[in-house]
């Protein structure tokens, strides 16, 4: 009977490969049972404890991790729809192996499947020691996860060990923080002021968070986590995150931010195009005192068809965006904003399009919701001379709501 992990070792000592599969060989040994395990081989128990991954209680911890690097051995498309803030993706399968070693375990078996991911796994690992990490020195401390912290995560923890790096992984993988950033947004209060920054459509809204940004004010771009401008004409070229990315991405500018002080949010639906604004943040908006930005139709018609030039201008593409709301307002309304289209009265249709569509939208809405309102800001014109003096107001604003 073998006395310890000795002849783990020595496979270590033929070469790269060899301490891969030295590495490999050490995972599947320290993840028997405790029982079968030593009575196998009389293991160390430090050597059980190093392997035992990390656990993290809320998001803060996680999101102050203090290792160099966040490993996510996820597929790319896994990766792509979301992950922890600032990982670099390293999958120990990429999207085809994944689906393939997925398929041999529905239809032949999952020893067989765990045969061949398993050669996979390795070989792909080599591939990242010898390409992204061939850099990394002897000090460097790797935080991995995969999906639920499993085997793609312990194989790859294991080897970067054998190496001598000091890794660590993730209990429950990708699937802890995604269970903390739902509690952070879903279940729990929002400890944030939230002010949203309210006005009939073309009053700038979008525009002015920057600059508030600009003179010190917290600002949640929401139109921009989400990418998409918030209205029927709203879709961008790139398309939107996947929901999950989206709140990952709010839950990081929230945590960003200091509670006590105000934060200007841009006064939304419940919806961004398919996006979902999560319930926690909805709840503090619908709540939220406002800031209600008060413009001259023409101002706002003169700005809307400059910050829309390149939908407007589109006249297929509008067609096609403008279609749903033929049984709205009617054919005869459609086709004669379309028809300014073709003319390029581009202000013209602006107006129209608020006239006939969105103000009475907006009108109807403030009629079944309260609002409490803290602060009207006019102004005549939204150029920039106009969108500063906006600004300016604003922010005196918010600076009397911290002082009262």
């Amino acid at each position: 009977m073998i006395g310890d992990l000795g002849w783990i070792k020595a496979i270590g000592r033929y070469g790269g490969m060899g301490r891969i599969v030295a590495g490999f060989m050490a995972y599947s040994i320290c993840t028997v049972s405790a029982p079968n395990l030593y009575a196998l081989f009389p293991v160390r128990p430090t050597l059980m404890h190093a392997v035992m991954p990390l656990e993290f209680a809320n998001l803060d911890a996680i999101l102050n991790h203090g290792f160099d690097t966040v490993i996510d051995v996820r597929s790319p498309a896994e990766f792509a729809e979301d992950h922890i803030p600032g990982a670099i993706n390293l999958p120990a399968l990429d999207n085809d192996q994944r689906a393939q070693v997925g398929t041999i375990y529905k239809q032949i078996s999952p020893f067989d499947a765990r045969k061949i991911g398993a050669g996979m796994v390795i070989r792909n690992v080599a591939h990242h020691i010898d390409g992204p990490l061939a850099a990394k020195d002897g000090g460097w401390r790797p935080l991995i996860y995969c999906w639920r912290g499993g085997q793609r995560s312990g194989v790859f923890r294991t080897i970067l060990s054998e190496i001598g790096w000091r890794a660590d992984t993730i209990k429950g993988g990708y699937q802890t923080y995604r269970r903390l950033v739902n509690k952070y947004l879903y279940d729990d209060a929002l400890p944030h002021k939230i002010v949203l920054l309210d006005g009939y459509t073309g009053t700038a809204k979008t525009a002015l968070l920057p600059r508030l940004a600009a003179r010190g004010a917290q600002v949640i771009d929401l139109e921009g986590l989400a990418r998409h401008r918030g209205s029927l004409l709203g879709a961008m070229p790139d398309g939107q995150p996947a929901q999950k990315g989206f709140e990952t991405a709010l839950a990081m500018a929230l945590h960003q931010l200091d509670p006590a002080r105000p934060v200007i949010v841009e006064a939304e639906s419940n919806k961004i195009g398919k996006i979902r604004v999560p319930p926690g943040l909805w709840t503090a908006m619908h709540d939220a005192p406002r800031i209600v930005l008060d413009v001259p139709l023409a101002a706002r018609a003169r700005y809307l068809a400059e910050t829309y030039r390149d939908i407007l201008t589109d006249v297929d593409g509008l067609a096609r965006r403008l279609a749903p709301l033929r049984r709205v307002r009617g054919h005869a309304v459609v086709d004669k904003w379309i028809a300014s289209a073709h003319d390029g009265a581009l202000v013209d249709l602006s107006a129209m399009l608020m006239l006939d569509h969105y103000d009475p939208a907006y009108a109807k809405s403030r009629q079944i919701e309260s609002r409490h309102i803290m602060a009207t800001i006019k102004t005549d014109q939204l150029d920039d001379q106009g969108q500063e003096k906006a600004a300016d107001a604003i922010t005196d604003a918010l600076c009397r709501m911290s002082t009262d």
